[in-house]
């Protein structure tokens, strides 16, 4: 009993209320070399996740959140930034939702619970391949699982997190991803 509490307190601990944030790949091509040079020396480019905006939308918020950027990024650089903006980040895109804060759980799926959630939830829109040849830490599955439910996976908070959980255990293995 006394194991299964320590087990418990350390994987509440450790999967428990941790920040929900997307997780941005740097584009390849030239616009990459526009965000090394202007937009990642003060910030990252994942909060860009949280939009969908068409062109007028974004040129408004660079605007907005950078009042000198007109005197510091030529024409050409800030027009591949927003083809690139409204290309991943566009009007037909769905937003990283900013309200979603994980519940701390206190049970755990087994794996034939998790393969049952996953078979419900996951296959509907892809292989299940695509799930069981991943490796991600606990905080990217996460990230993940929250895009994938709005996306529309059907899935609650409680199993979200618990397949959070889940999935670190059994098919997290690198918690830098």
């Amino acid at each position: 009993m006394l194991f299964v509490a320590a087990a418990q307190s350390h994987l509440a601990a450790q999967f428990g209320n941790k920040p929900t944030r997307p997780s941005v790949q740097p584009p390849k091509g030239p616009v990459r070399q526009v965000i090394l040079k202007h937009c990642t020396m003060c910030h990252g480019i994942d909060d860009y996740a949280y939009n969908a905006l068409d062109r007028g939308g974004w040129n408004a918020l660079l605007d907005a959140k950078h009042a000198n950027l007109a005197a510091l990024v030529s024409n050409k650089d800030r027009d591949l930034l927003l083809d690139w903006l409204v290309v991943k980040f566009g009007p037909g895109t769905k937003p990283f939702p900013r309200t979603y804060v994980p519940p701390e759980i206190t049970t755990y799926f087994s794996d034939a619970e998790a393969s049952a959630l996953t078979a419900r939830a996951c296959v509907g829109c892809h292989n299940i391949d695509r799930v069981n040849d991943a490796r991600y830490s606990p905080d990217r599955w996460r990230v993940v699982t929250v895009d994938m439910r709005e996306r529309g996976a059907k899935i609650s908070d409680e199993e979200l997190e618990k397949l959070v959980e889940w999935l670190g255990r059994t098919k997290g293995t690198n918690p830098n991803q």
